[in-house]
C-alpha cells in the first residue's frame, strides 16, 4: 500500500515550496458575532498543558439552520504545541485542501456530529472540543456541484449550512490516519499542519469566505 506523508509548513506557501517529512507517514487510500463559545465535551486519552478558553454558555447547537442547506459540521483542529490547523488534500480534487467536515444525522446534535466525523476522516480521538462557533454558516454550491451532488444524494441543496467547532488535538503525528476508522470511505490523500492563512488560500473558492469568518472567530486561539 502506498503512503501519503504530512507536509511541513512553517512559510507562507507562496515563498517557500512545501517539503515533505517522511518521518511522519499517514495511509493514503487511492481514488454577526465573533463571540466564542467553550464546551465541556471533551474526548482524550492524553494529557496536555492548559490551553486557554472563554467561559460562555450557548444554545446555537439548538438552533435551525437556513431552510434549503444541508446541516453540516466543520471542525477546526488546532496543534497547541504550534498554533496550525489540520487540513487534508481531497482525493477527487488533490488540489482542494480542506478542514474535516461531514454532515448531521437526523436528531443528531452536532457536537456529536463533529466528534465522529473527525474520527471517520482522520482517525483522530485524541482532541478536546475547545470552542463552538455560535451561529450557522453557509455556503453554496456551484451550479455544476450542486449538480453533481443531487445525482449522488438523490437531493437538491442549494449549499451546506455548518456548525463549526474547535478541537485541540491532544495525541501524536502517529495517530492521524486518513483512512480514518474504516467505517467510511477515504476522502484524503495528504495532510498537513497548516497555518489559517494557508488554509484559506489552498481551500476552494466556494468555501474561502465560510474559512475566512470560521478562523475569524476563533483567532484568539491562534496567538
Amino acid at each position: 500500500m502506498a503512503l501519503c506523508r504530512s507536509f511541513v509548513c512553517n512559510l507562507p506557501l507562496s515563498r517557500l515550496p512545501l517539503q515533505l517529512n517522511t518521518s511522519i507517514p499517514s495511509p493514503y487510500c487511492p481514488p454577526k458575532s465573533h463571540q466564542i463559545t467553550t464546551l465541556p465535551l471533551r474526548f482524550s486519552r492524553c494529557k496536555t498543558a492548559s490551553f486557554a478558553s472563554v467561559p460562555l454558555q450557548s444554545q446555537s447547537s439548538m438552533e435551525n439552520p437556513p431552510e434549503g442547506y444541508r446541516r453540516n459540521v466543520g471542525i477546526c483542529l488546532i496543534n497547541p504545541s504550534n498554533k496550525k490547523i489540520f487540513a487534508a488534500s481531497r482525493l477527487d480534487i488533490p488540489s482542494a485542501w480542506q478542514m474535516p467536515q461531514g454532515g448531521v444525522d437526523e436528531s443528531e446534535d452536532p457536537r456529536n456530529a463533529a466528534i465522529r466525523e473527525l474520527r471517520e476522516e482522520t482517525g483522530v480521538t485524541s482532541a478536546e472540543i475547545v470552542a463552538e462557533a455560535p451561529h450557522w454558516l453557509t455556503y453554496d454550491f456551484p451550479p455544476d456541484v450542486r449538480e453533481k451532488l443531487r445525482h449522488q444524494w438523490g437531493s437538491d441543496w442549494k449549499g451546506q449550512a455548518q456548525k463549526w467547532f474547535l478541537f485541540k488535538f491532544t495525541g501524536k503525528d502517529e495517530e492521524i490516519n486518513l483512512l480514518g476508522d474504516g467505517t467510511e470511505k477515504a476522502e484524503f490523500g495528504e495532510w498537513s499542519w497548516m497555518s489559517p492563512e494557508q488554509v484559506v488560500e489552498f481551500a476552494v473558492d466556494f468555501k474561502k469566505p465560510v474559512y475566512k469568518e470560521v478562523l475569524s472567530v476563533f483567532s484568539q486561539y491562534f496567538l
